[in-house]
């Protein structure tokens, strides 16, 4: 029997998710079918019933949907919770509904496993304050980084959502003048969507030097233009954020399944795919 697997949100035309649970599906012998569901404006609830009364076992959600699914789940894991926010459902035995959120592990798992990157006491910063990084603020303060800057157009926002992770590190928050005072840092995160447009977020170079590794949560065939941007400030390394969303789905996958899948490969296909499609 085939096991009904989906990524929701709006839009979803471009997810990679069924190209990269396809992999993991034949890498570990599971018999899975995996889709992508649209999901109309405020209609998650009604999309999500529909699929697991019909047999459905196992969600992804992507935006604007992560919110919704945070309050449509039965139960929770710690991760989302600290989130407060859904992007992985998952169907147990008893017919209850498991919420979880694996993007914040598979940025470290990219971040540490894949690049080598190190966090424990290192400077680390943030770009954005929105729900992607309350979704990753857990899994980087628990590497032990020695700081944790949140940068953020409202600084009132990044100074907020920084006050509710004090108790897992040393992290604050503010706005982006407030970068002008700050020496180069050893990781910078962009978790805005800025990459998407073509834009940037408003950075000092200062910030950046030889020894900075800059990572964009965003991802595309070429180079992004913080990636670009980074690289021309002369930063140690600059890499996008395909490895986290293969990590994601992994742990996403190995929550359904019992199965861990291994990643590297997948990684790699999914890049080439990437770079193959026409922009």
């Amino acid at each position: 029997m085939t096991d009904r697997y989906a990524v929701v949100g709006n839009p979803v035309a471009h997810s990679l998710s069924p190209d990269i649970h396809r992999a993991f599906a034949q890498q570990t012998g599971e018999n899975i079918d995996y889709s992508r569901i649209i999901v109309p404006a405020g209609q998650f609830n009604e999309v999500a019933r529909l699929f697991f009364n019909r047999g459905g076992r196992g969600l992804n959600i992507t935006v604007p949907c992560k919110g919704d699914a945070y309050q449509f789940a039965d139960k929770l894991t710690a991760f989302a919770s600290r989130a407060q926010a859904v992007n992985t459902l998952a169907l147990d035995t008893a017919g209850l509904l498991t919420g979880d959120n694996t993007d914040g592990r598979g940025l470290v798992a990219d971040l540490v496993d894949n690049l080598g990157w190190p966090i424990a006491d290192k400077r680390l910063l943030i770009l954005g304050a929105g729900g992607a990084v309350r979704g990753v603020l857990q899994p980087l303060l628990e590497q032990g980084p020695r700081e944790l800057v949140i940068a953020n157009r409202t600084p009132t926002k990044a100074a907020d959502l920084a006050d509710q992770f004090t108790d897992l590190g040393a992290v604050t928050g503010g706005g982006y003048d407030d970068l002008l005072e700050q020496a180069p840092f050893d990781l910078i995160i962009n978790a805005t969507s800025a990459s998407l447009a073509g834009d940037l977020p408003p950075v000092p170079k200062r910030i950046v030097d030889g020894n900075t590794r800059c990572y964009d949560m965003m991802y595309a065939a070429q180079p992004t233009v913080f990636m670009t941007w980074c690289r021309e400030q002369q930063c140690r390394e600059a890499i996008d954020g395909l490895g986290m969303l293969v990590e994601q789905a992994a742990l996403a996958f190995a929550l359904w399944r019992g199965k861990q899948p291994a990643t590297t490969s997948v990684i790699e296909s999914i890049r080439a795919l990437l770079a193959g499609k026409p922009s």
